[in-house]
């Protein structure tokens, strides 16, 4: 008989792919110190949540503007806006709980007490606010970074003081300024791009910035920024020429330089005040013209009209009148100077978005916005435009927080808890492992290689997850990765017993493994699949710790359908060619009498002594070459 075809004849390809993604996740882990073993352990690490390790509890009094009790709705807004807050720099398992009518409590993994104390009681409402001033990022002459303007949308003018394009953010004084569509805030109902010449750099903008000298790196003055500082206040003009802003540069060092220690002192709505954005630009902005709790509502889009994202804002009845009173202003003064390139008029002209003294956006108004829905343009993407609508949502906090405790978590109570996690997950590895060597003899050194793969694979995300999204392991997240013990083992059983069926029905290994598999490949897809639904859903709408659980149970599925595919089942097709398994060695797990083979398989001498020891006689038949 002609041997039988190969129909996985490849499985060092898969090994391959695993080793391949095994080394990507080190390369991801040691990042830029390559070549430099003795920061490895930096990168080598998993962050423990709050239950697990040290951390800070923030309990705040909440209360409303007048200072009164919040209700139960404004409450839970403030809840959702703090957890959005302290979660967004990733999985950072923080908890926010509510403690009567009107106390918060806080909870962070992995802080400092001041860091969180920062973190969640900055509370300050949106504001937007007139620009008055605005001086682009004072880079060298050399530098080549051009922030883009539809990141953080505004008005930017060359160092010079002449005329230059309000799409422009160019640092340096000799670049040449490109041509770009700013941000613009218009009414809902018009059209989201408008065509003017601010849309482009007029000879003249560019001819005044070649000519200027190279920006200096001390602080810029009122007199090399557009706008109108007659406007501004003495004290805050001071500010502004002392204000130094950097790209990317934390808010916390621009406000120690003037002086900004807490948040009344930028955040006041009835003072002007100074801000940074994250290009580097500064502004002088005046009082708050409309608060972030007049805003209704917030959100992106993508145009009909000129297929470009988009964010739409609506407003309450004071937050329409007040936004319209300071466009009407902006567009009767302003607009028509800023149409004909005048610069400082088309800063003036600008409404800057703030959230925490921070500029987020700092659109040009291009009508007199008296509707109450608004519609702010800029070539964004989705993500920018996302993010804009985020900040617009949950800058509008309609509750004061107020700090009355702040306690440090030990870590003692925390170690208590991981031994006895890491020892519940020892003591059911072992278990299995014992399980696996006795029911299936030798094929629990495939099953145990491919627990050993899963941990070694878990064990890389978890750490690629805490460099990289600040994911922090809680207790409830252990008990999801011990439960993906079973999740693996539970595959490996499910290919194993395909495997032996195919066996009893007398066929040889190596055509066995790939038709087992093809009946355990579906199972194990369909199991997985549900597995990862569960956590899905239990994650979405599960709260605080469980949370970790179901992302941790999601996490190791998807690992458990790697393993699968990339190291159980080639495995097995290499062993399958190996004497000790192909012959169907009474260790092996795959003895034929043992598990029963109707048509037993091998060779003649293997078959008669099986027929033997079955208590059968044995005929030409049986004795012809398998």
């Amino acid at each position: 008989m002609a041997p039988p075809p190969k129909t996985a004849p490849h499985p060092g390809r898969a090994l391959a792919a695993l080793a391949a993604l095994i080394l990507i996740m080190l390369l991801g882990l040691v990042g830029g110190n390559l070549f430099s073993p003795s920061q490895w352990h930096k990168d080598f690490r998993i962050g423990l949540g709050l239950d697990l390790s040290s951390g800070t509890q923030v309990t705040m009094l909440a209360t409303t503007p007048s200072g009164g009790t919040p209700s139960s709705a404004e409450l839970n807004e403030a809840i959702s806006i703090i957890t959005s807050r302290v979660n967004g720099t990733g999985n950072s398992g923080a908890t926010v709980q509510t403690q009567g009518n009107d106390i918060i409590t806080v909870s962070v993994p992995g802080k400092t007490t001041q860091q969180t104390v920062n973190l969640v009681s900055t509370t300050a409402l949106l504001r937007f606010r007139q620009v008055l001033l605005y001086q682009p990022y004072q880079g060298t002459s050399s530098s080549t970074t051009t922030p883009s303007p539809s990141a953080t949308p505004s008005s930017s003018a060359s160092p010079s003081a002449g005329a230059s394009s309000t799409a422009t953010a160019t640092p340096s004084a000799s670049a040449t300024s490109t041509a770009s569509t700013s941000a613009k805030i218009v009414q809902n109902a018009r059209a989201s791009a408008s065509p003017s010449p601010t849309g482009t750099a007029t000879p003249k903008a560019s001819g005044s910035a070649s000519a200027s000298p190279s920006p200096s790196p001390s602080p810029s003055t009122a007199s090399t920024a557009s706008g109108d500082s007659s406007l501004v206040k003495p004290d805050v003009l001071a500010k502004f020429n002392k204000l130094v802003c950097k790209p990317g540069e934390s808010d916390t060092v621009w406000k120690a330089q003037v002086g900004y220690t807490q948040s009344s002192d930028w955040d006041n709505p009835d003072m002007q005040t100074v801000s940074c954005d994250a290009n580097g630009g500064k502004y002088a902005l005046d009082v708050a013209k409309v608060l972030g709790e007049d805003v209704t509502g917030a959100t992106a889009e993508l145009s009909t009209t000129s297929n470009q994202w988009q964010v739409v804002l609506t407003f309450n009845n004071a937050g329409t009148s007040d936004f319209g009173a300071l466009t009407t202003t902006q567009y009767d003064k302003y607009y028509s100077g800023a149409q004909s390139g005048n610069q400082n008029d088309v800063v003036l002209d600008q409404v800057a978005i703030v959230l925490d003294g921070n500029v987020v956006s700092a659109p040009e108004t291009d009508a007199a916005i008296t509707a109450g829905s608004a519609q702010i343009t800029g070539n964004f993407t989705q993500a920018q435009a996302t993010q804009l609508q985020n900040v617009l949502k949950y800058g509008s906090l309609p509750l004061r927080l107020t700090p009355q405790s702040v306690q440090s978590v030990s870590p003692t109570l925390g170690r208590n808890q991981l031994d006895a996690g890491l020892l519940a997950a020892a003591i059911g590895l072992t278990l299995v492992i014992i399980y696996s060597f006795i029911y299936y003899r030798g094929l629990g050194l495939v099953s145990v290689s491919s627990l050993l793969v899963s941990a070694l694979l878990t064990t890389l995300s978890v750490m690629l997850l805490t460099k990289y999204q600040n994911f922090t392991l809680s207790l409830a997240g252990v008990a999801g990765l011990i439960v993906a013990i079973g999740i693996t083992a539970d595959s490996f059983v499910v290919f194993f017993e395909r495997l032996r069926d195919e066996v009893r029905e007398g066929k040889q290994l190596r055509p066995a493994v790939e038709a087992g598999w093809k009946r355990a490949r579906r199972t194990i897809l369909v199991s997985d699949t549900v597995s990862f639904l569960a956590a899905l859903l239990l994650y979405y709408f599960a709260i605080s710790d469980v949370k970790g659980f179901a992302y941790t149970l999601g996490l190791t599925t998807i690992i458990d359908v790697v393993v699968v595919f990339l190291f159980t089942h080639p495995m097995m097709t290499l062993v399958a060619r190996t004497k000790f398994y192909g012959d169907g060695h009474r260790w092996s797990g795959l003895d034929p009498a043992r598990l029963g083979a109707r048509v037993p398989w091998r060779s003649s001498v293997r078959r008669t002594d099986i027929r033997a020891r079955s208590g059968a006689g044995t005929s030409s038949r049986d004795t012809g070459e398998a």
